[in-house]
């Protein structure tokens, strides 16, 4: 069975395809098959003036058009397709959403915060962990954060909140927004086992690249913070010379630091893995559990 799933995010709008086979334990393996990214960067338009530009609604189009073939090309027959918060806050988010339905075929879901955190969780990392710990995800984007927590086997909380790089470079997150991230993380996450992080999202997965770490192997706090320094202090231009960065990537790297950092104090994390998936991944598993869903109710019929 082939699978794609599109997100369409404040800074990037992402398509993979993977392909379900199943273990010797007639478990779901997801295998991809292809990643696309195109750095579309819809934030830029939406938090300063409300709407996306019709230079940006023009690339919007031709990158689902491409992204329509791929998926032909491939001969995927299922597909989900889902923004976030760029397309959430938009004006004119429904009149492209119909233009590209009726030109590619795709349909868009805007689908809310608490329901992107979700789906991130969908991927069950913190499932495969020591049990002995508490697990926060922490995905970053270009508008917005979200957070879902984990411990004793149960999801406790998600919520997502306004903070993301695109609305950090654009001067646009106050002190009461950081203080109503703060003063939730610190009053859900009290009490309970010592927690680990789970960082999910672009900049997180260059982080961890850069690191030269393992796979499997946690980031400390203490190098994030290094990393903040290090980066912020380089121009925009030497950042894409020293750390191969590409040029959207080398500007929301440092808020995004900015933003694990802080969660990662609050919730009192000295650690986070980095497993190298999003919201994409997500929405795959999201997918093809739902498939198996409507199946399971037609055989009992």
């Amino acid at each position: 069975m082939r699978l794609a799933a599109i997100d369409i995010g404040s800074n990037a709008a992402r398509l993979l395809i993977v392909e379900v086979t199943y273990n010797k334990e007639g478990l779901p393996q997801f295998n991809k098959l292809n990643l696309v990214r195109v750095p579309l960067r819809l934030g830029f338009d939406v938090f300063e003036k409300g709407e996306i530009s019709k230079e940006k609604r023009g690339m919007i189009l031709q990158t689902m058009k491409a992204y329509s073939h791929l998926i032909n090309a491939y001969e995927v027959k299922q597909i989900i397709t889902c923004a976030t918060s760029a397309m959430r806050d938009a004006s004119n988010s429904a009149d492209i959403i119909r233009k590209v339905k009726l030109e590619t075929g795709l349909e868009i879901e805007i689908i809310s915060g608490d329901l992107e955190a979700s789906i991130i969780y969908e991927n069950h990392v913190a499932e495969n962990m020591d049990t002995n710990n508490s697990y926060m995800y922490i995905d970053v984007g270009g508008g917005s954060t979200e957070l879902t927590f984990f411990t004793d086997g149960k999801l406790t909380f998600k919520k997502s909140f306004n903070i993301g790089t695109i609305r950090l470079l654009k001067d646009m997150v106050d002190d009461d927004r950081w203080n109503e991230m703060k003063d939730f993380i610190k009053s859900k996450t009290k009490g309970y086992k010592k927690i680990i992080a789970i960082g999910t999202g672009g900049n997180i997965n260059k982080v961890f690249s850069l690191s030269k770490k393992k796979d499997g192997k946690p980031l400390n706090i203490e190098l994030l913070k290094d990393y903040y320094k290090e980066i912020s202090s380089f121009s925009l231009e030497d950042r894409i010379n020293i750390y191969k960065l590409r040029g959207d990537r080398a500007d929301v790297i440092v808020p995004a630091l900015q933003i694990y950092i802080n969660v990662m104090r609050w919730a009192e994390a000295d650690d986070i893995y980095v497993p190298k998936i999003g919201l994409a991944d997500g929405l795959v598993q999201h997918l093809f559990y739902e498939i198996e869903s409507k199946k399971a109710n037609l055989s009992k019929q």
